[in-house]
């Protein structure tokens, strides 16, 4: 035995040399550097780090643009501006993605608001509905009405206030509209973490203290977990992962799989080494041929491994077909970077051939975690018990517990609508009007379809990048591993929001509730970009243009759709296309309404949307369409249940008229 121990210290001195072979093959590192982006603070020891930065104190790189921090004239708190709002952050929560912001004016001595603080959906951060609010009346024409109800309030000793009547909003009581219209009032609303009936500093302390606000997580944590950190790639206009060789679009991929293959050799390579010794020591002393009690004990565990069961049994379990990894991985090459198709934020896309002859794509999830697994199984969950010619077809998979998690789909040639709309093909200009209403409509289609199941089911990131175009340029949907069934029997799953941002609902993002009509607002910004060929974000655009759909709705609002339609589709020269693009962009403002209940439900979009194609038909064909474009514009209000046309002035559907909500049916799921 004493040989035997000998050999295990040489083991071990072979295991330190290579780990630290490993530790001087990642201290290298190349600029963006991850020591760049260390915290920073603003006076009040608060970190500031991804997705926030520091500006003059951190490369822009360092977080998500619109996230930038100052510290201005060595103030205690960092100072974050949206839009021409200035915000004192208080606090910091990166765990949960929330942040405690208050208005920079409720510092003054007469902390009164000049404005509403409840940020509008294409702003970065969201308002939590965990917060309380509190209302302010100003220049009132007939402060009698609301003298009744509510009291009058002052500043500071010493210091003249304005004229202001405040109340107090509970949340299960209603602000009477009719007293406020008497009263002719401008309404001020402020979020805030708590009453000031309950505390007793009073109203300027709760101003002071200010409201939870929350943001979308933009995949820093898997970068984190795989040794990097988080940036921005200014270049791209995309999150980077700043890792120890390289920059990567999501996680530390190359270095973490170098790392696995050098640790996996010396392991191979020290337990051969063992194995030999051990037989030899074992035949020397002449052993009787048996198992030791601790390979008894490997044996009778492997027996009950999932991995090692029949494979059948998996795959009827997974209710989908089973490839092994070693199939795949031939399928496509060994992963060869020339057959990747795209990366999206949970894995990459490979072209693959089958032995059998057929064409696949095989999507190869990042990371073998608790949380890509339960997107693996709840993808193959979802997509085996579908069947529609709009939806993309899934093949098979491999095991859970196999070297990776590899789902096979039917290959689709010609890429993704946000290729053809803004991205590399879009050069090409291929998607013509016709098609890309047809697109519309065959998108809805597959919605209606997913909506109407038994259970429901809410795709929860319809986008133009989840949208694949086949041979013909038919569309197949994609990407299901968000998607959630939808009990029947409730309104809303409260969930914690996922989505993209651009395309993620605002009501939604603030009250975590999810719906049908989550999936209609996303929906609604693929028409815009159907109509536009603009991305749903766009940090080179001006500010109150980066979110689309803002940018959007501002334009129908205001009569300038011709600002917003992409002018390669003939909306100037062809009179049944602009006829078709106006109604369609009506259709699009019905969907993109802040409050879901005002938005109609996926199928009557697509009963709109058919019928705009079906009048376009008859104008190009010279049948009986109607005469002029205001006559057009009204059979598409009287299809679509609108009051109005997007040639009108639009009132928005933002109003300060509380919605009462059915949450008794409310079903909680817990996501991470």
């Amino acid at each position: 035995m004493d040989s035997l121990k000998t050999l295990l210290k040489q083991s071990i001195s072979i295991f330190s040399f290579l780990f630290i072979l490993l530790g001087n093959k990642q201290a290298s590192a190349k600029t963006p550097k991850t020591e760049d982006c260390v915290p920073k603070s603003c006076g009040n020891s608060l970190n500031i780090s991804y997705p926030f930065w520091l500006r003059d104190h951190q490369p822009s790189y360092c977080g998500f643009p619109p996230f930038v921090l100052t510290c201005e004239n060595n103030d205690s708190k960092p100072v974050f501006q949206v839009f021409d709002l200035r915000f004192y952050v208080l606090d910091i929560f990166y765990d949960n993605h929330s942040i405690i912001l208050t208005a920079v004016e409720f510092f003054d001595p007469c902390p009164f608001p000049n404005t509403n603080y409840t940020i509008n959906s294409s702003s970065p951060i969201g308002i939590s509905s965990l917060n309380k609010e509190i209302y302010f009346f100003r220049n009132c024409s007939n402060e009698i009405d609301l003298s009744r109800k509510y009291k009058k309030i002052g500043c500071a000793s010493g210091v003249r206030a304005p004229e202001y009547f405040g109340g107090l909003y509970g949340g299960s009581g209603t602000l009477n509209q009719v007293d406020l219209a008497k009263a002719g009032c401008h309404l001020y609303v402020v979020p805030v973490i708590e009453y000031p009936e309950n505390s007793s500093e009073g109203l300027a302390a709760s101003l002071k203290r200010g409201w939870m606000s929350n943001w979308t997580e933009l995949f820093c944590s898997d970068c984190l977990d795989s040794g990097g950190g988080c940036g921005y790639n200014e270049t791209s206009r995309d999150f980077m992962c700043i890792c120890p060789d390289q920059v990567q679009p999501r996680i530390c991929r190359d270095a973490a799989k170098k790392k696995k293959n050098i640790l996996i050799g010396a392991l191979a390579a020290v337990g051969f080494f063992l194995l030999c010794a051990t037989g030899f020591l074992l035949y020397r002393q002449k052993k009787k041929k048996k198992f030791s009690p601790s390979s008894k004990s490997l044996i009778q565990n492997a027996s009950f491994m999932p991995s090692l069961k029949d494979p059948e049994m998996v795959s009827a379990h997974l209710h989908t077909h089973l490839f092994s990894y070693a199939e795949l991985q031939k399928a496509t090459n060994y992963f060869n970077t020339s057959n990747e198709l795209g990366d999206g934020g949970f894995g990459t896309v490979y072209k693959g051939k089958l032995q059998d002859g057929r064409t696949v794509a095989v999507k190869r999830l990042f990371e073998n975690n608790c949380r890509r697994l339960e997107q693996f199984m709840n993808e193959i969950e979802i997509l085996s018990r579908l069947r529609h010619q709009n939806l993309v077809s899934l093949y098979g998979c491999t095991s859970p517990h196999s070297q990776g998690l590899l789902l096979v789909y039917e290959f689709v040639p010609n890429g993704t609508v946000a290729d053809h709309l803004h991205g590399p093909r879009a050069a090409e200009g291929i998607l013509t009007w016709p098609m890309r209403l047809s697109i519309a409509i065959e998108t809805a289609d597959a919605l209606t379809y997913l909506h109407s199941v038994n259970p429901p089911i809410i795709h929860r990131d319809v986008k133009t990048c989840n949208i694949l175009l086949d041979g013909s340029f038919h569309v197949k949907v994609a990407d299901f591993g968000l998607s959630r069934l939808f009990p029947k029997d409730v309104t809303h799953v409260s969930t914690a929001p996922q989505g993209t941002p651009g395309y993620l609902d605002p009501e939604y993002h603030q009250c975590y509730q999810l719906t049908d009509k989550s999936d209609v607002y996303s929906f609604g910004v693929m028409l815009v970009e159907l109509i536009s060929s603009k991305p749903a974000i766009d940090m080179t655009r001006r500010r109150s243009e980066i979110s689309l759909a803002n940018f959007a709705v501002t334009r129908i609002q205001n009569g300038e759709l011709e600002q917003l339609v992409d002018e390669g589709l003939g909306y100037r020269s062809d009179h049944a296309t602009r006829k078709m693009i106006t109604m369609v962009a009506e259709e699009a403002f019905r969907c993109l309404q802040s409050d879901g209940d005002m938005r109609p439900p996926i199928k009557e979009v697509l009963e709109v949307l058919k019928a705009i194609e079906s009048e376009g038909h008859k104008v190009e064909d010279g049948g009986q369409g109607v005469e002029d474009e205001a006559e057009l514009l009204k059979n598409s209000a009287e299809l679509t249940l609108s009051p109005n046309t997007v040639m009108n002035n639009w009132p928005s559907s933002t109003s300060i008229t509380p919605h009462t909500r059915n949450i008794r049916n409310d079903v909680r799921i817990q996501e991470s």
